[in-house]
């Protein structure tokens, strides 16, 4: 039989089992801070029938889906998690308690070309806030709170999340007499980051027949900027020329009002009118989250307000607000800035148990000891050398090597082994940590060496996945795991 070389679709990230811990750690802080905000966790299939997902898809969006028969059923893979959940919710409407607060962190799938950071199949992180009928401002002022929190829980500590108000751009759009134009100016303006002013100028002019003197208006309204303080007092000399701009107005004004109050510093927040976000569902508060030393890598978490989440399904009006963070090209980014902490405790396990006698017995009856008081513990029992077997534990970073022999059982007794101790240390330390009750091998009677190694192991600090500044890189395996 032919041998088949195994290899990995282009488009697809496969990680080795260091950075999939650190993967994994990334989204138990997301699931533990979405679930401090009150959020339930939801999931939906990856395979939906192709007429449910994409009743409010076109353009690119059909291009780029996943889609096949099976038998005489049309389906498609999901191409992200707010069109799931807008089935879901008028699925299940008379189930569900508005507002409805869920988490979703899922796989989608786009067919784009595959390219550096850019992924066929990839992990969405999505919270959205669902109302019925109404759904109250305050919602909106929320989600920055929400934001701040997950990525300083996450390590990061210099990013801006930058909000705008749709409202007060159709509002402004309208008093230049540009309603008709309003998207396809809001798609341009997005890409001011990009291309910068004068090119945006030339498709505006170009590309959606503005006038000079309409452009030159529209990038002097963008270019308002400073404090949000400032901003929202400029935005007031605009006051009273559109009821629409006025709504927008307040709205914002209301979000800026109560940032403070949802613990959300002041320098992690910012009023940028430049920020439409591209997808015309979008209807009140926008946001885009940047790291302010990477500009490059663009937004990080974005999303906003929308008014009618699923209108392609039901009748009833469901306003919402929600963000998204495109995680699997978020992970790969500060994999490549060496921005993933080396330090991470990335081992499957806390504890291995090398037995050192033929009776296995008094090894697993320990081993259920340590799992029952929450030890991580793998019982290793492969006849291979003693080297071999302390190599294993080196290899994967475990802590703790339990020894379990002859006289260790017959006196009811364990001697573990703290691998992460260096055995040159100068006496003096070697005597200061033994004085904190911390030694590179002791023997103790089972129960207390249990009590020993959970006490350690609570001392731990807490960890984050993410580091401020950027590391070296040490071949963390992301980069090996997507075929170029």
């Amino acid at each position: 039989m032919a041998t088949v070389t195994p290899r990995t679709l282009s488009g697809f990230m496969e990680l080795l089992p260091p950075p999939q811990q650190q993967m994994e750690k990334m989204m138990d802080i997301l699931r533990k801070t979405y679930a401090l905000y009150g959020f339930t966790p939801l999931d939906t299939p990856v395979i939906e029938s192709s007429e449910v997902l994409l009743a409010k898809a076109g353009g690119e969006t059909e291009k780029q889906i996943y889609r096949f028969t099976k038998g005489d059923a049309d389906l498609s893979l999901r191409f992200d998690l707010t069109v799931p959940l807008a089935k879901y919710v008028a699925l299940h409407y008379n189930d569900l308690s508005f507002p409805f607060r869920r988490y979703q962190i899922g796989k989608v799938y786009r067919g784009e070309r595959a390219q550096r950071g850019r992924f066929r199949e990839f992990y969405q992180a999505d919270i959205d806030i669902i109302g019925d009928g109404k759904l109250d401002i305050m919602s909106e002022a929320e989600i920055p709170a929400i934001i701040s929190e997950t990525f300083t829980r996450l390590g990061l500590r210099r990013f801006q999340i930058r909000v705008n108000n749709r409202k007060i751009l159709n509002g402004f759009y309208a008093c230049l007499g540009l309603t008709d134009k309003a998207q396809d100016i809001m798609r341009t303006v997005d890409k001011l980051d990009k291309i910068g002013p004068e090119k945006v100028k030339t498709l505006l002019t170009e590309d959606c027949g503005l006038t000079e003197q309409q452009a030159g208006e529209i990038l002097g309204f963008m270019a308002i900027s400073g404090s949000n303080e400032a901003v929202l007092a400029a935005l007031e000399s605009y006051r009273g020329r559109n009821a629409v701009f006025d709504q927008g107005l307040e709205e914002l004004t209301t979000v800026v009002k109560y940032l403070a109050a949802f613990g959300v510093p002041a320098e992690k927040f910012a009023v940028d009118l430049t920020i439409a976000r591209g997808l015309d569902y979008y209807t009140g508060t926008v946001y885009e989250t940047t790291m302010l030393d990477h500009p490059e890598i663009g937004s990080i978490c974005s999303g906003g307000r929308y008014d009618n989440l699923a209108e392609y399904y039901t009748d009833k009006i469901l306003p919402g607000v929600g963000i998204s963070i495109g995680l699997t090209r978020l992970f790969y980014v500060l994999s490549e800035q060496g921005m993933l902490n080396p330090e991470m405790d990335t081992a499957p396990a806390d504890v291995l148990i090398l037995p050192m006698t033929e009776d296995l017995t008094p090894a697993v009856s320990f081993a259920a000891g340590l799992r029952q008081a929450g030890i991580r513990t793998q019982l290793y029992t492969e006849q291979k050398k003693f080297k071999a077997k302390m190599s294993y534990a080196d290899k994967l970073n475990i802590p703790f090597v339990v020894f379990l022999g002859e006289d260790e059982i017959r006196a009811g007794a364990a001697t573990v082994k703290n691998l992460r101790m260096a055995n040159d240390l100068p006496p003096e330390e070697l005597g200061r940590l033994e004085q904190a009750g911390i030694y590179k091998q002791v023997t103790l009677p089972t129960e207390e060496a249990l009590a020993y190694l959970r006490r350690l192991l609570d001392q731990r600090p807490p960890q984050a996945p993410i580091v401020d500044a950027p590391a070296p890189a040490e071949g963390c395996g992301a980069s090996a795991t997507q075929a170029p």
